[in-house]
């Protein structure tokens, strides 16, 4: 056994840190980052009974989540929050701004529910320590999500433009990046959409596409590094595998040994299997 990969095993033993992607794409988002004794759910992009479905597939039930996070009100990422707050009543944490946003202030279930987290200050979020870090996309508001859990520190960026340093300096801190590799620029100018859709997803206000995020990862690698995830992969200007490789041929030139990171795409409207981070 490679003693990268030796060392990555001995890292996770007893710590127990799991993370599953649900469905991740312009169809619908969804994460969940937990422990032993429970968890916490990132946007709410899929229906109440095929988050319930998913969870029982993995041997768990709703109570495996305790809060919801949300990074923006893009309807692929918000689309069931009403739903949620209605039928499990769980705390909705947010940005003031998102807060005041008018999807959320419109909808009697998700206000009574909603919590604002503090900006610049690392927010206690059922135990998960949870700092939120701006990033640019064409929302109201967007944002990442620096997660502490134990001793693994979590990093998820699911839309933006463009990388931003303090992105960045989070992502060289953490054991498990999340990172969008949205598009492949050579499908994308070549495929079928509209040219003001086009500079709407790569103007750096849209999304990043996979020379981008492989850019990022040449910025944010480090030797703590553990899990890289690649999510939010457009179904019609993109294929797993062309991200994959973009981000792949990144940590080669990097030198990075192979076994010494776990680099995987995330399903665009399936589950992920359930990850031991």
């Amino acid at each position: 056994m490679p003693m990268a990969l030796l060392r990555n095993i001995v890292r996770t033993k007893g710590r127990m840190i799991k993370f599953i992607s649900f469905s991740s794409g312009s169809s619908g988002n969804c994460y969940w980052l937990g422990r032993e004794g429970g968890g916490i759910l990132i946007d709410a992009g899929v229906s109440l009974r095929f988050l319930k479905k998913s969870l029982e597939a993995c041997g768990m039930d709703m109570s495996a989540f305790s809060s919801i996070l949300v990074t923006h009100d893009h309807m692929d990422h918000v689309r069931n929050l009403g739903s949620y707050c209605k039928r499990i009543s769980r705390p909705v944490y947010a940005t003031s701004k998102l807060i005041q946003s008018s999807y959320i202030m419109r909808s009697e279930h998700i206000m009574p529910c909603a919590k604002p987290l503090e900006e610049g200050k690392w927010n206690d979020v059922d135990g998960f320590m949870v700092r939120y870090f701006v990033v640019p996309h064409d929302a109201t508001q967007t944002v990442g999500y620096a997660i502490m859990a134990e001793d693994h520190k979590f990093v998820i960026m699911t839309d933006l433009g463009r990388m931003t340093d303090e992105a960045v300096s989070y992502a060289l801190q953490a054991d498990t990046v999340v990172v969008e590799s949205n598009y492949d620029m050579d499908m994308l100018m070549g495929g079928s959409y509209t040219h003001e859709l086009k500079m709407r997803i790569c103007n750096g206000h849209g999304h990043l596409s996979n020379d981008e995020c492989a850019a990022a990862i040449k910025r944010f690698w480090h030797d703590g590094l553990r899990n890289i995830f690649l999510c939010h992969l457009s179904e019609n200007n993109n294929t797993p595998t062309l991200a994959y490789d973009s981000a792949a041929k990144a940590l080669e030139e990097l030198g990075v040994e192979k076994g010494t990171v776990n680099l995987r795409t995330l399903p665009r409207r399936s589950p992920s299997p359930l990850i031991v981070l």
